[in-house]
């Protein structure tokens, strides 16, 4: 527990801070205005989601709310704020797979019991970034992946937007805790966070 904390407070807090930055860089200013745009996981966390993160693997932060009246092109930027967040994510995993590479060729990290130890930290963090980057992109509200077709809901049919929205939380929940404490593979996604894991651990040298 005590090393996957660190990595979860780290991709929440980016995650929920590219979000707001991308929504800022497109024109809107709620994100600033509610003080998100901010590296300080204190305004990010939700404290069941990521309670969730700790003891299940999968959880949550505190949205980040943008005005979509603010954006030029409404459905395009929504989708553009959306997927920031797994994206951010992704790349912080890369980060951390490539510094812990890079550590490799420091004698301390690699001829001692320790610093093999901090290395194998790192690549976890790596790992719970992508699991954080996949898991988002699932397309079951209120994950990111929803809103790639939620977006356009908003104005064809609302009412069933909001259905989606309250229902598929609730599912996502159930799955969650389903998956934790009966240990039952519903989402399936062990396997794609092992193989997206893999391909970028070999890109940059790992055996």
């Amino acid at each position: 527990m005590i090393k996957i904390m660190p990595a979860a407070i780290i991709g929440l807090t980016v995650h929920e801070f590219s979000h707001g930055y991308v929504a800022f860089r497109l024109g809107d200013n709620t994100a600033k205005e509610e003080g998100r745009l901010t590296l300080n996981p204190l305004k990010h966390i939700d404290w069941l989601g990521f309670f969730l993160i700790v003891i299940a693997g999968f959880g949550w932060a505190k949205p980040v709310h943008f005005n979509p009246a603010n954006l030029k092109h409404k459905h395009r930027d929504e989708i553009l704020i959306s997927i920031a967040g797994p994206l951010s994510n992704l790349f912080t995993a890369i980060l951390l797979f490539m510094i812990a590479r890079g550590l490799y060729f420091l004698e301390f990290f690699n001829n001692t019991s320790s610093g093999v130890d901090i290395i194998n930290v790192i690549v976890t963090w790596g790992v719970i970034n992508i699991s954080l980057f996949i898991f988002n992109l699932i397309p079951l509200p209120p994950l990111d992946g929803s809103h790639i077709y939620l977006t356009y809901l908003k104005e064809s049919n609302p009412k069933l937007m909001m259905n989606l929205y309250k229902y598929g939380t609730w599912t996502l929940f159930i799955i969650i805790i389903a998956e934790s404490s009966l240990h039952i593979n519903i989402l399936h996604l062990s396997g794609l966070i092992q193989s997206v894991t893999s391909f970028f651990m070999k890109l940059m040298g790992f055996h």
